[in-house]
């Protein structure tokens, strides 16, 4: 099968397209034949392998599974021991592993029946960035309807779903993003929009009730700042920090001041789960959130995708026409 791959951690330049064998499903798996797979920020943590301390879990000094990519939806084509939700035939979407393939595996428990109003490669874009920002808000954010929510980088991959799903819980939403990126966060349903390139969330003008903070950057000063004084703040995007740990360091830090002060600031460790799937299933039936793609591109466009993305060229997903 052809699938994109990589023998060492490194820049895209490591990416290529390979035939690779066909993976087999083990006990309490199945095989999809992938229609459509989604690019998140996670690929490129695992292209490079940064921070350092994801390889104790996908490989110290090389990848244990070259074929690169996560979110995915298909067909199911074979079930492993064990698995009795699914059938042969089924369309699903979720979580699996090597996703930017023609075929791949997946845990039962991470895969839901795929929503008939989407097509593969809008379903294929909601796996991780939708329950990331579902559990952002709902769990850790006890998002209330009526309150002030801040979103950071709402034009981003998981920003876009917070917009819609606070929205959904009944939130005056307000969401940060750069001049070309504006209207895309209003036609999610922001009431409120900011461009961080001219506008300061932190400038004592406005205070909320809870901030999602996708962007990964404001300092913890910052968005205590804009939060009311028992408001709370998730600190959802990890970027930046060192290369061992990332940005994880600003949300124990955060956690850690959290202990002596009124407001509550929290991190985010999202759980892969086909409950959640099924939640963000029954809210795009209704019509309450739609994946937003930038665009659509083949197996042989996922290096230069991966760039786009890092150097903030994308607004919402992009999805990989793998069939």
């Amino acid at each position: 099968m052809r699938a994109v791959v990589r023998d060492s951690y490194g820049t895209a330049d490591v990416l290529r397209v390979a035939e690779v064998p066909k993976p087999t499903p083990k006990a309490g798996e199945v095989l999809v034949q992938v229609e459509a797979a989604g690019l998140d920020r996670g690929a490129w943590h695992l292209m490079t392998g940064k921070p350092y301390l994801l390889r104790l879990v996908f490989g110290v000094r090389r990848p244990k599974n070259p074929v690169l990519g996560r979110e995915l939806a298909g067909r199911v084509v074979a079930l492993g021991e064990g698995v009795t939700k699914f059938a042969e035939g089924d369309e699903v979407f979720g979580i699996g592993e090597g996703a930017f393939a023609q075929y791949a595996v997946a845990r039962a428990d991470k895969l839901a029946l795929k929503p008939a109003g989407l097509g593969f490669a809008e379903a294929a874009v909601v796996g991780i960035s939708g329950t990331t920002a579902l559990q952002a808000l709902r769990d850790a954010g006890k998002v209330q309807a009526g309150q002030k929510v801040l979103i950071t980088g709402a034009s981003g991959g998981v920003g876009t779903f917070a917009v819609q799903l606070a929205k959904a819980f009944g939130a005056e939403v307000t969401g940060t993003a750069s001049t070309p990126k504006l209207a895309l966060v209003q036609k999610l349903g922001a009431d409120h929009v900011l461009d961080y390139t001219h506008e300061d969330f932190a400038d004592g003008t406005r205070q909320f009730d809870l901030i999602i903070d996708m962007a990964g950057t404001p300092t913890i000063k910052r968005l205590r700042r804009a939060l009311t004084a028992t408001g709370t703040a998730v600190i959802a995007g990890g970027e930046g920090g060192d290369a061992l740990s990332g940005g994880t360091d600003r949300q124990l830090r955060a956690q850690l001041l959290s202990l002596f002060v009124r407001q509550r600031l929290t991190g985010l460790l999202a759980k892969e789960n086909a409950a959640d799937l099924k939640v963000l299933a029954e809210l795009i039936d209704a019509g309450k959130v739609l994946p937003s793609i930038d665009s659509v591109v083949p197996l042989e466009g996922v290096p230069q995708a991966i760039v786009d993305l890092v150097d903030g060229l994308v607004s919402g997903k992009i999805a990989v026409d793998v069939s």
